[in-house]
C-alpha cells in the first residue's frame, strides 16, 4: 500500500532530475565566496524578491534567526504575532541567541496583525524600555492555514513599522505560495519588507535550505551572523544547485499544491467528524469535532495517510509535489474508511 504523506510540504524527495543537478553541480568553498553554483543562486534569488543580495543558509529557522539578529541589538524588542513561526517554533531562539524581547500580538484569522495594535505596541523613546527594533510578518502563515496574506496588509503594517523607526522582516518560508495564490509576483509582496526569508525545502521540493535576502550591507553582516552560529558551508554547490532547479521548475506548478488542498478540504468535509479550514495555499487544518485526536491520527496511519497534530483537537495534512492529483480521492477514501470502522466500533 503506498503510503500518502500529508505530514508537511517538507517530506518531499528530489526527483531524478533534481539529483541530476545536484550530482552535475560546480562547486567551491562558499564561505570562501568562490562557489560558483551559492553564488548564482544567491543573486537569483534576490532578485527573485526585489532584494540586492542574499544569503544562503542551511534552514528556515537558520534564516529568521539571522533575520532577527542582524536586524537588531541585544536587548531590542520585536513585535510578531502570537501565531508566528518564530514565536512558536523556533526554540526561542531570538530571546536565547539573538537576545532580543519579543512581544507577540494576536494574529488575525487570515495571519495579519492589526496595523492600530502595531502602532500602539510600538515603544516611544524612553530610557526605562527596550527599542522596538523590528516587526517580523509571516506570509504564507503555516498557523492560520496557510493563509495568503494581501499586498494592502503587508505594504500597511510596513509603512507603520517604517514610520516609527521600526524595520520589517518578511517570514516568506512559503512566499511562493501566496504569490500563486494572490496572483503577484513574489518581490511585489516583498517590496516594502527590508529583509525577506524564503524556504527551499517546502513547496519548492529541494532537500535542504533557505535564503535570506536584503540590501548588501544587511546581506555583507548576516553573513558574519551565519559564520558565528556555525552555518558557514563548505562546497554548498551541491545543495545550492537543488535549490536553483526548484526555482527554475518547481514554482509554476505551486496551484496545483493549492487545488488539491481545496479538493482534500472540501472532501474531509464531506466526511463528517472534521471540520477543515478553507485553505488558499497548499496546507488544510481541521478541527475534529468527534473523537480522539491521537485516536484518528493513529487510524489513518494505519490506513496509510500521514498527518500531524495541530493542537489539542486539531490536524493538518499538506499538499506538496510528491502528492498526485489521484492520490486526493484515495486518501479521503481511506480516511472515509477509517470513519466508517470508527463509526462501527
Amino acid at each position: 500500500m503506498k503510503v500518502i504523506d500529508l505530514r508537511s510540504d517538507t517530506v518531499t524527495r528530489p526527483s531524478a532530475a533534481m539529483r541530476a543537478a545536484i550530482a552535475e553541480a560546480e562547486v567551491g568553498d562558499d564561505v570562501f565566496g568562490d562557489d560558483p553554483t551559492v553564488n548564482r543562486l544567491e543573486a537569483v534569488a534576490a532578485d527573485r524578491v526585489g532584494k540586492e543580495a542574499a544569503v544562503f543558509v542551511a534552514s528556515g529557522t537558520m534564516a529568521n534567526l539571522i533575520g532577527v539578529m542582524t536586524n537588531t541589538r541585544p536587548g531590542d524588542e520585536i513585535l510578531l504575532g502570537d501565531q508566528s513561526h518564530i514565536f512558536n517554533y523556533e526554540v526561542a531562539g531570538s530571546a536565547r541567541i539573538a537576545n532580543v524581547q519579543a512581544h507577540a500580538l494576536p494574529n488575525a484569522d487570515d495571519g495579519s496583525l492589526d496595523v492600530v495594535a502595531v502602532a500602539a505596541a510600538i515603544r516611544p523613546p524612553n530610557i526605562h524600555a527596550p527599542r522596538t527594533s523590528l516587526l517580523c510578518l509571516e506570509n504564507t502563515h503555516n498557523r492560520c492555514g496557510g493563509a495568503a496574506i494581501d499586498v494592502e496588509t503587508i505594504d500597511g503594517l510596513a509603512a507603520v513599522a517604517h514610520e516609527n523607526g521600526a524595520r520589517v522582516h518578511l517570514d516568506g518560508a512559503r512566499l511562493f505560495n501566496a504569490a500563486a495564490a494572490l496572483r503577484l509576483g513574489a518581490e511585489r509582496l516583498a517590496q516594502e519588507c527590508d529583509t525577506v526569508s524564503f524556504c527551499f525545502s517546502k513547496g519548492l521540493g529541494a532537500p535542504v535550505g533557505s535564503v535570506l535576502c536584503g540590501s548588501n550591507d544587511f546581506v555583507t553582516e548576516a553573513r558574519r551572523n551565519r559564520k558565528l552560529l556555525g552555518g558557514g558551508m563548505r562546497q554548498a554547490g551541491i545543495l545550492a544547485a537543488a535549490a536553483l532547479y526548484a526555482l527554475d521548475h518547481n514554482v509554476s506548478r505551486l496551484e496545483q499544491d493549492h487545488a488539491n488542498a481545496q479538493r482534500l478540504a472540501e472532501g474531509l468535509r464531506d466526511i463528517g467528524p472534521f471540520a477543515p479550514n478553507e485553505p488558499q495555499t497548499n496546507i488544510v487544518i481541521a478541527d475534529v469535532l468527534q473523537g480522539d485526536l491521537d485516536s484518528w491520527l493513529a487510524a489513518f496511519a494505519a490506513a496509510g495517510v500521514l498527518a500531524v497534530p495541530f493542537g489539542p483537537a486539531r490536524f493538518r495534512m499538506v499538499t506538496h509535489l510528491d502528492i498526485q492529483d489521484s492520490d486526493i480521492p484515495e486518501a479521503l477514501a481511506r480516511v472515509a474508511q477509517a470513519v466508517g470502522a470508527h463509526a462501527a466500533a
